[in-house]
């Protein structure tokens, strides 16, 4: 470790994303991770609840009183929806943040409320909270005190999506989101539903119409497009894999002007592939543990329609892994640091 070290503590650890947090800054030169809470569990060590986790990094699980907050540059909020800005808006002023849950995604504080059932306690905060979609957000991130990361969906539609938006190449009436994710994006609370024999050799649908991830998607495609009306069909699915996550988007418009415009907007970023028109469609497989996301675009059958596919790993691009690069940016150092030697876990 450098003089430049940022001392990092990690909110609610004991969870997925918390404990890939910890993981992945392992192997980041500029950031170490000294501290990790979670009021359940404080009092173990971080390798009781996670073996991999075992080390000359291993912690103490401790609450966040006991936390010495003097000595912390940034904090990564791990905790579940709702609860995260009730320690968030405690931290002292000097405290970088990076919220990985919904806390701090809308613009509107009514509009979260609507969306997770709670008045946020501070409306101002989340108004100026920068969205913490990295490649589409650089500028803004770059020098940020608080970012707010996306959730996994709809950091994988908004990537396929946004490109699109400005200038607009497909019919923003007609936008559908197929996606599925892994079983970790429920998170790791015991929730009947989640259990081996309740998820195992099958697929369902959830939150039918009616899912949070929506409005998100639409504020952001609305953002980008200056069109307030556009609304977009979201469905996930439960898929029976731990990690991995694909949305399969379909619209209107023209594959190679949608292919172009993908590959413009992403041409310098090292995280994203736009595979070349006629590829093999991508597989979450291929990027299995990495901050990878993989694009491809299809001309449909059907005159006119376009089918696009993204793929990212739930846990690192759409959580723990964006977390990391969105600090880099935050900071001004190179957004790979850390994440450039991650390899997919394959098979």
């Amino acid at each position: 470790m450098t003089q430049e070290t940022l001392k990092a503590a990690v909110l609610g650890a004991s969870g997925y994303t918390g404990a890939e947090t910890i993981r992945l800054l392992k192997n980041h030169p500029k950031v170490e991770a000294v501290a990790a809470t979670g009021n359940a569990l404080a009092g173990k060590r971080l390798s009781e609840i996670f073996p991999h986790l075992s080390g000359p990094y291993d912690l103490d699980v401790v609450t966040a009183d006991d936390v010495r907050w003097d000595e912390i540059d940034v904090a990564f909020g791990c905790l579940p929806h709702g609860t995260s800005q009730d320690l968030i808006e405690t931290l002292p002023g000097h405290v970088k943040v990076v919220d990985l849950s919904a806390d701090y995604r809308f613009r509107d504080a009514e509009a979260y409320s609507a969306a997770y059932g709670r008045a946020h306690l501070a409306p101002e905060r989340t108004a100026s909270a920068v969205y913490g979609l990295s490649e589409l957000y650089a500028d803004k991130i770059k020098g940020a005190n608080l970012v707010a990361c996306p959730g996994c969906y709809p950091t994988a539609a908004l990537l396929v999506l946004l490109p699109l938006m400005d200038p607009v190449v497909i019919d923003k009436d007609t936008i559908v989101i197929d996606a599925k994710s892994g079983a970790t994006g429920a998170g790791r609370g015991l929730k009947e539903s989640n259990l081996f024999s309740e998820v195992t050799e099958g697929i369902h649908p959830y939150g039918v119409g009616t899912h949070r991830h929506t409005p998100e998607i639409e504020q952001e495609l609305r953002l980008r497009s200056g069109d307030d009306s556009i609304e977009a069909t979201f469905t996930p699915h439960l898929i029976p894999m731990a990690r991995g996550e694909m949305v399969t988007c379909h619209v209107r418009g023209d594959a190679e002007a949608i292919h172009a415009a993908l590959v413009q907007a992403y041409k310098s970023q090292p995280f994203m592939n736009v595979l070349p028109l006629g590829s093999p469609p991508p597989d979450t497989r291929h990027v299995r543990g990495t901050n990878n996301c993989r694009i491809g675009v299809f001309p449909d059958r059907a005159k006119g329609r376009v089918i696009i596919f993204g793929v990212i790993d739930n846990l690192v691009k759409g959580s723990s892994g964006q977390a990391i690069q969105n600090l880099n940016l935050m900071m001004g150092w190179d957004q790979e640091l850390g994440l450039d030697a991650l390899l997919p876990l394959f098979p």
